[in-house]
């Protein structure tokens, strides 16, 4: 059998017509069933009969014990596992507070604080499937911070508007998030499509990025903002709101 040619690079500036591949990293294939002088013939090296010399691989699936009831039937199965849950991040206005005091955070309505600023200074170390700003540390926050986090709650959303500040909480889908933290702004981001999301975001009370109030107030506002706002409040004229 003849030997893979093999082509080494010289020592020098790396060009496209010099690079090869890294030493030892290529084998000459290994055939079988080609004479007992190969040193693979006959049995091809699978040794005589038996379930791992039968051909079609001859492994039983993963988790097959032997024909006994495997460990996977034995265990109840309880409880279930939701699909469109969602895991979101959890940061507390105290720690905010001290990551200004430290200058590692910067707020203002121009440029609020969002996913982006706070997994870069290291206030959250994984943003999952979004931002959620709590109201643990309220008594602690004395600067007025300007946040898009995707949800908050009703504690955190006063004690930041009692200082002056402002909360308004925004939609994102897995691509959008991801575009939020890479600060990729080409694409055009996804609205909610469930309906508790549309709820949720079209609300005041929630401090909805697409609720007529927060689009009134919002320095930076898109102008598809305003027609999927009117678009997904539709429900509550047609009656879909209540459903019996």
């Amino acid at each position: 059998m003849s030997a893979v040619p093999r082509f080494r690079a010289t020592a020098g500036r790396i060009h496209l017509f010099n690079l090869s591949p890294a030493p030892n990293s290529q084998h000459a294939q290994k055939r079988v069933g080609r004479g007992q002088g190969s040193g693979r013939g006959g049995t091809s090296g699978r040794g005589h009969k038996g379930q791992k010399a039968r051909s079609g691989n001859g492994k039983p699936k993963a988790g097959f014990e032997g024909g006994q009831t495997p460990i996977t039937k034995l265990f109840p199965k309880r409880g279930f596992v939701n699909a469109n849950a969602k895991v979101y991040a959890p940061i507390n206005l105290d720690r905010i507070q001290h990551w200004i005091d430290q200058g590692r955070l910067t707020s203002s309505p121009e440029k609020p604080i969002t996913a982006r600023e706070l997994l870069l200074s290291g206030c959250v170390h994984d943003v999952h499937d979004g931002i959620k700003l709590l109201g643990d540390g309220a008594d602690q926050l004395k600067t007025p911070i300007h946040i898009t986090p995707s949800r908050a709650s009703k504690s955190a959303i006063k004690a930041v508007e009692k200082l002056g500040g402002t909360v308004f909480c925004k939609y994102y889908n897995p691509l959008a998030l991801r575009d939020c933290v890479k600060g990729n702004t080409e694409h055009i981001q996804a609205a909610p499509t469930r309906r508790t999301d549309i709820l949720w975001y079209t609300e005041w009370k929630n401090r909805g990025y697409l609720s007529p109030e927060a689009l009134a107030k919002m320095p930076a506002v898109e102008e598809r903002w305003v027609e999927l706002s009117k678009q997904l409040r539709a429900y509550k004229k047609q009656g879909i709101e209540q459903q019996k």
